[in-house]
């Protein structure tokens, strides 16, 4: 069964829920497998930026949110994707990137970042101005969040109307801890109290109609809340439905919306599933996929250094742990420890902040010249037990690098649409 974003609340309310996974991830590889993955399965893929990696001043990949599309549907075209099947979200836009700033700075550089996403083409937009700026508090109330998202919401509307196509669809709400990960040790995550969530929800829908946006907010499709899941540097809270039972129920009240849920990586099959069922329709992930990406390079980095003569030993960690020494500000703040323990957490993290650097030159050098010195090689089967024992199919046949790293994240892919489509 085909799924859009739009069939999403009619499914929960008849009884048959079913989920989108959303991939939230700039990096090509991860991209190029979704794709290909949704081609095979014949499903729409959701692909998202957030306003740290990509905005109107390039975010740390670089990218501007044109160069993003552009990205994508060239990928698409690649892989016989259908670009009308990809849908393209924008999380967590709002000023967030710029809440050093005082809020009136912040709120007009987020209201050029929105413009600059629905231009470019995104039409799920997360609005999302709960980031205190400065002198505020770090998270604040939801009048002057809702205030703000309205803000957004108006910047969204005219641009699309002068854009044509569709309208924007929205998803409000927040959700604690902050997106990536928690930076300590977990023992258990609270979900959002029901009550706060209508709350949410009543207040956003008031400020849009006091906006003169009545129309705008029947495109609002879902609501961002805590259902106890999250994963820190070291650990994963896995979805416990029993403690979610009165959040899941509020649902029962809501003709409009679904529930998104943020940082379900990690999760499996199981728990994915019974949040689907739930009625936490979206499900987000994002550092999963990169972990495993770069869990097959490090693989693929041991295996050329004892198959190939002069290839080194292991270059390719050697260098990203060189690039991250080098340039420290996108881990130092997240990794508490001693120097042995931040060396682990640099490379074998859930948050995996090691995502903010491949995307450097030194690092694209050494994955090249990783591809180059196995492309073509025979890798025996031995190899492979030793260093990536799931991937052993690639053994003893000419190897296409890629094809183990796409085949690494497309694993993770599927248990996500087997828990959207069980």
């Amino acid at each position: 069964m085909l799924v859009h974003l739009n069939d999403l609340v009619a499914l929960r309310t008849s009884g048959t829920p079913r989920g989108i996974t959303s991939v939230c991830s700039a990096h090509p590889v991860v991209i190029r497998a979704a794709l290909r993955h949704g081609r095979e399965a014949g499903s729409s893929v959701l692909i998202e930026a957030t306003c740290n990696q990509v905005n109107h001043q390039g975010g740390y990949t670089g990218m501007m949110p044109d160069d993003f599309v552009a990205m994508v549907y060239g990928i698409a075209d690649q892989e016989n994707f259908p670009r009308d099947m990809i849908e393209l979200g924008g999380d967590h836009l709002g000023p967030n990137p710029w809440r050093h700033l005082s809020a009136d700075t912040a709120m007009a550089e987020a209201e050029k970042m929105i413009a600059a996403y629905v231009a470019s083409g995104f039409r799920k937009i997360h609005l999302d101005a709960s980031m205190g700026c400065a002198g505020e508090p770090v998270g604040l109330d939801d009048a002057t969040t809702a205030e703000r998202a309205v803000r957004l919401a108006i910047v969204a509307e005219r641009v699309a109307q002068e854009c044509g196509g569709q309208m924007p669809r929205y998803v409000i709400g927040t959700e604690v801890p902050p997106p990536g990960g928690a930076d300590h040790a977990l023992d258990t995550i609270t979900p959002t109290d029901p009550q706060a969530a209508q709350k949410t929800v009543a207040v956003h829908k008031r400020q849009f109609e006091e906006a003169g946006l009545s129309e705008a907010f029947t495109r609002v499709i879902g609501l961002v809340v805590q259902p106890g899941v999250e994963f820190g540097n070291h650990n994963v809270i896995a979805y416990d439905r029993g403690k979610a039972k009165a959040l899941a129920q509020m649902l029962d009240g809501e003709e409009r919306i679904v529930f998104e849920a943020h940082s379900t990586d990690y999760q499996g099959v199981v728990p994915l599933t019974e949040l689907v069922q739930d009625g936490f329709a979206i499900v987000k992930v994002g550092p999963e996929l990169t972990f495993v990406l770069r869990e097959a390079l490090y693989a693929l980095d041991l295996i050329a250094s004892d198959l190939v003569p002069g290839y080194g030993d292991r270059p390719l960690k050697h260098q990203m742990e060189s690039i991250m020494l080098a340039a420290p500000e996108s881990w130092d703040r997240h990794y508490i420890g001693d120097a042995p323990e931040q060396t682990v957490l640099r490379h074998y993290s859930l948050s995996d902040r090691i995502r903010y650097y491949w995307s450097a030159t030194q690092a694209e050098h050494a994955i090249k010249r990783l591809v180059s010195a196995l492309n073509g090689k025979t890798v025996p089967l031995p190899l492979f037990w030793q260093h990536m024992p799931a991937a052993a199919l690639f053994a003893d046949a000419p190897l296409d690098p890629e094809d183990v790293l796409i085949w690494r994240v497309t694993q993770s892919l599927k248990a996500y649409h087997a828990a959207c489509n069980h």
